[in-house]
């Protein structure tokens, strides 16, 4: 099971538009071996869909509670499921 790929979606909430957030995820995505997307919603907040081994994703999770230095996270929902399969890299939306 733990090294069964999952998916990861995450909404994060604070200071988070702005500050490079969605290009620092995507450079520590990368990093990891973690495929998905991240955007920027109309209501201030980041959304991450990130799929990969669990233990990337743990990783990739702990940034997203913390962010970039100029970020200031107040709150991140995360949702875990099975992985699709649907994604090839990581890109900015």
């Amino acid at each position: 099971m733990v090294n069964e790929p999952h998916q990861l979606h995450a909404i994060i909430q604070g200071r988070v538009q702005g500050v490079s957030f969605r290009y620092y995820t995507t450079l520590l995505a990368d990093e990891l071996g973690v495929c998905g997307w991240v955007r920027n919603l109309p209501d201030g907040t980041v959304e991450v869909v990130a799929e990969g081994i669990r233990g990337q994703l743990d990783q990739l999770a702990e940034f997203l509670h913390r962010g970039p230095s100029g970020a200031r996270v107040e709150s991140v929902d995360m949702n875990w499921q099975r992985a699709t399969g649907q994604f090839i890299n990581f890109i900015i939306r």
